[in-house]
């Protein structure tokens, strides 16, 4: 599911109360890579990152499994508070213990796309694959 996530306004609103939330933002370098790959490609990258990090009921390192920086789908985990397992059960009362479910897996990917989408803004003065001729 990459379309509109109708539930991301009440989302974001809880996450901007929280002052560790809000403080995420992408940098230049960030936005200039999802203009190059394109959201098929993020979308991509954020259902295999939520599929090896956080699908399993008991992750590896869960708590300490996301880097802070490295990938704008990494920056969307910790602004989502979809970071770890304690995180999806605290902040979207999704279970920890059992593994995540399809549906689950593309709640997450869709709460990661709609900040993601916010945060970058306009992309058009970055270069695309089209336009690198990729």
């Amino acid at each position: 599911m990459t379309g509109t996530f109708t539930a991301w306004p009440a989302l974001r609103e809880r996450l901007s109360k929280s002052r560790f939330r809000s403080r995420f933002r992408l940098s230049k370098a960030d936005r200039a890579y999802i203009a190059r790959v394109g959201w098929e490609a993020i979308a991509a990258h954020s259902r295999k990152i939520v599929g090896e990090r956080l699908t399993p009921a008991e992750p590896r390192n869960d708590g300490r499994q996301t880097p802070m920086r490295g990938h704008p789908v990494f920056i969307a985990q910790h602004a989502t508070a979809t970071c770890c397992r304690g995180c999806l059960a605290k902040w979207h009362a999704i279970p920890a213990g059992r593994a995540l479910s399809a549906e689950e897996v593309e709640f997450v990917v869709s709460v990661h796309l709609a900040w993601l989408r916010e945060a970058a803004g306009d992309l058009t003065s970055f270069p695309t694959q089209e336009t690198l001729g990729l």
